[in-house]
Parts: structure tokens; sequence; C-alpha cells
């Protein structure tokens, strides 16, 4: 705690010598969010040891997808100057991003350039008045300014297929809906070569993974398209898994196969470009700075805000905190994930900004202290064969003060669940669904229906059927809607899943305090 007169300083400091911009940006989804296309991977100049298995497969099918001709032309605006704080409004209040190093000027740097062939940046699909990312609201408040002519509204990735409609522009609403209503651009992979499970059947209301032109051309071979949130490309220094899937082994990768794939580019980008991309995204910490009812979230001790966040990343290393044994330094699991706003417990006054301060202390006293009996979760009770676990929120999300898993551990808790098993509180309408029977391993015979396969498709393992990572929960008041597959429309869809999915039991007064914490991250 001696470190909060210093960050209540430095957020003085900043504010006094910054003028923060309130314009906003957009980010491509080019570095956070899908890709797969060149995976000349890690092989660095000349090498190619390191190109995961899954790569030249959607390589193929993202450059195969350029067949599909783009009408729309355009180049992606990108600001002057990206400040060294910068502060722009959200739903909830005021979010913030901070450069510890200095600002950045985008024209000679390779995170803003046009790289690609049809007009995206990394500034597209990324946007700081999202966290670094897109939200729904913002991608459909970019299709009715530009009639859906925007760089985000490509058919490679953003339309529901490649071959979708897009000839009118109520023809382009549909095609890009799931885009505009979730936020979520669609995911090309190839089925895994030797995978434990064959596609038994797809509902698919696009035609995209049944049509064998852009999917299946067997139960065993061909390409899944399934449909999920760009994740952000901001705090990345605290990240131990990158996609949610996992299948990128590093940021330069990345950043590659984003270029190739969503940016559609003709060559990969140099070293020195994959450099700059992952250097800004590695430099930027972004986190809700003001809550419109309780104000700044650094003042009367609390240690909110970006700021604040990036004194955090000298304290985490891969395993810290971890709850099952991999913590290198074999220090014990500590459920008190978050600290940030425990000063404002013992507030004192009537005001509204105190009764604000009081509901965002309590919601984070009750995100720390809440014991859920853990089941049926995919990567843990299968992983320790023990049916129920003792556990808390921060058994799954383990990092202090940023609230993702510390270590490679993709779980399966169910959202990618569909049919007789469709998670609770959660909408999963208009998501193709897949029905996976296992032929190999410990669970042959067994049949997996759900709108995602998760990892599955990287290791070909059916035990990994619906599991992914964990996400960082900074900055979450700006980047509706939630989870992999923008199943929750809000946090209190995100609550009332957990709450109901556990047998939690929360009162409506916890459930709002805990809405109210997790806006406040």
């Amino acid at each position: 705690m001696n470190e909060r007169p210093h960050i209540a300083n430095m957020h003085s400091a900043i504010i006094k010598t910054l003028k923060a911009s309130t314009a906003a940006a957009i980010l491509v989804c080019l570095a956070s969010g899908v890709s797969e296309l060149a995976m000349a991977q890690q092989a660095g100049p000349g090498g190619e040891a390191d190109v995961p298995a899954f790569a030249p497969g959607m390589i193929k099918h993202m450059q195969a997808m350029r067949g599909f001709r783009d009408a729309d032309r355009g180049v992606q605006p990108t600001p002057a100057v990206i400040p060294r704080f910068e502060i722009d409004q959200d739903p909830s209040g005021t979010i913030a991003t901070f450069q510890p190093g200095a600002a950045t000027f985008p024209f000679n740097n390779a995170f803003f350039q046009n790289l690609g062939t049809n007009g995206r940046t990394c500034f597209t699909c990324h946007q700081p008045q999202s966290a670094w990312t897109v939200s729904a609201a913002d991608v459909a408040a970019r299709f009715k300014a530009s009639a859906g002519i925007d760089p985000i509204f490509r058919l490679v990735d953003g339309a529901t297929c490649p071959s979708a409609d897009v000839s009118t522009l109520a023809a382009k609403r549909r095609a890009y809906a799931l885009l505009i209503d979730k936020g979520l651009i669609r995911i090309g992979l190839p089925m895994p070569a030797g995978a434990q499970f064959q596609v038994v059947s797809v509902n698919d209301p696009y035609d995209c993974t049944t049509n064998p032109t852009t999917g299946l051309t067997s139960p065993t071979s061909g390409i899944v398209s399934m449909y999920r949130r760009p994740l952000p490309s901001t705090n990345l220094g605290f990240l131990s898994t990158i996609m949610w899937d996992g299948r990128e082994p590093t940021l330069a990768s990345q950043a590659k196969d984003a270029t190739l794939g969503h940016a559609q580019a003709d060559a990969a980008p140099s070293d020195a470009q994959q450099a700059q991309m992952v250097a800004f995204e590695s430099g930027i910490f972004t986190a809700q700075e003001i809550d419109r009812k309780a104000g700044a979230l650094h003042s009367d001790n609390a240690t909110g805000g970006a700021v604040a966040l990036s004194l955090q990343l000298s304290n985490f290393f891969i395993g810290v905190n971890d709850p099952l044994g991999q913590n290198p330094r074999n220090v014990p699991f500590n459920p008190n994930i978050f600290d940030l706003f425990k000063p404002w417990l013992g507030l004192g006054g009537g005001g509204g900004d105190t009764r604000q301060r009081l509901s965002i202390a309590r919601g984070e006293e009750i995100f720390n202290t809440t014991k859920i009996n853990i089941t049926g979760v995919g990567g843990l009770n299968d992983a320790l064969n023990t049916t129920s676990i003792p556990g808390f929120c921060g058994t799954c999300h383990d990092t202090p003060n940023v609230g993702n898993h510390s270590v490679k551990a993709p779980l399966n808790i169910g959202v990618a669940d569909a049919g007789a098993k469709s998670p609770p509180a959660l909408d999963i309408s208009g998501l193709p669904v897949f029905t996976l029977r296992c032929n190999d391993g410990a669970l042959a015979g067994n049949i997996f229906t759900v709108t995602d396969p998760g990892r599955a498709l990287i290791t070909g393992n059916c035990a990994d059927i619906g599991k992914v990572k964990g996400p960082i929960l900074r900055g979450l008041a700006a980047r509706a809607p939630y989870f992999h597959n923008g199943s929750a429309s809000t946090l209190p869809d995100v609550v009332n899943f957990y709450d109901q999915r556990f047998g939690i039991g929360f009162t409506r007064e916890q459930k709002s305090d805990l809405v109210n914490f997790l806006n406040s991250l």
C-alpha cells in the first residue's frame, strides 16, 4: 500500500503536463484479434522451424478468400499522435491509455501503417475508446456513419462468410451482422491432421463451414469457421497465452499472421515492422480511469487507472499466484486478487460518489472472497480427477490486479456449449453449432455440441473441445460484449451466467456491487 501516494503523484503530474486526447482511434484486427495467415512464424529470416502446425492451412485459406473481391475501397484513418496519456469516453465513464515511455507518432510506426491490400491497419479493429479492441456499439456506429465501407467491413473475416452478398446496404447489414451486433470476427481454422474427433454435422446459418469452397471438404478436412471477439492489444506484458485458443507462440508471429490475414497483405511484414508493432502494443496500459458516479478511480488512496496498472508489471511473472502449484517461487495462492479499492471500504458520508465507491469496494471484496464450488470445468475438474473443487473467482483469474490466469490454462466453463447444455443467461443465437464425435483417445464415443471447438482445433484433442483462455479483466466497461463469442451483452449478463452456472446464490445487491467493481477495472 505504500505505493499509493506515489501513484497519486504520478497521476497529478501526467494530467498537468499532458493534454489528454478524446479522439477515438481504431486498431486493426491485425495486432490482436484472430490471425493465422503468414505463419512463416517465428522462423526469423530464412527459417521455418517454428511454424505452428495450423498455420499453412490457415494461410492457404485466407489467401484463397481473396477470390471474393471487396468492391469497397478506402484506407484506415490514423490520428497524428497517440498521446502519452489519453482518455476516452466509454459507457461507464472514462477509459485511459498510458504509455510510460513517450507519445507514439503513427506516421512512422508499422502498427498504424497500411501494409495490406484492403485498407486495414492494426488500427482498424483495436480502438482506444474500446480498450484497444472493438465494442459492438462502436462497430454499429461505424457501419452507420460509413454505410458499411469502413475498412473493418471486409469480406475476408468481417462478414459471416467471404461469399456473403454485399450488393446492397441491406445485404451488407446481413453479411456483417455478427460483427455489428456482437463485435465478432470470423476465424477460419483447418481441421488438424490426425484429430481425435470428426465433424458429424454443422447447423450453419451462413453456409460457410458447410460449403466446401469456404469450409469443410470432409468430416476430418477443410476449414471450420467460428466467430470470436478480437482481444485487446494492450496490457500485453501480463499475458501468459496469446489468442483465445493459445495458437500463437509470440506476439511477433501474431502480428505477421494478422498482416497476411486480416489485412490480406501480399508479403509478410519485415522483422523491423513486426518489432514496431510488438513494441507499441507491449508499451501501452489501459484501464478505467473515471467512473461516472464514483469519480476518479485513483482518489482517496485507491489505485485504479492506467498509471497504477503500469506499475504492476514489475511484479508479474509467469506463474505468479497460480493456485495449482505452478508458481516458480513457491509462494502460496492468495485468493485476494484485487486490492485497488480496499481503502474505500471505510469511507464515510452519504454523497452519491461515496455510495458508488463503497459499492465498488464491496464488489471487489465479493470477487475476492466468494466461495465457489467448481464443477464440470474442463481443464480443472477433469485434469485433477475430482468432481468438486472449492475455489474462488481468483482460482481462474489469479494474476494480481489484472485478473487473467498467470500460466497457460485453457478452460471450458460451458460458454461454448450448445443444444441441451446451452449456457444459462447467455445469448448464443446466430452462432453455428457443431456436433463433434470423438473417435480416439480416452473420450472416444463421446459427442460434443458446441458453437466453437476452441483449442481442440489446434491440438486435435477431444479433451480440448470448448476450451479457451480467460482474458485480462482490465478495461471491461469499454469493450462489451463479453466472452470469446460475445454471448454476454453486458456485465450483468456475465455475473448472472456465473451465478447460475455455479449455483453461487448472489443477492441483488451483491450482483450490483460486483458489476460496479468490474466496470471500474
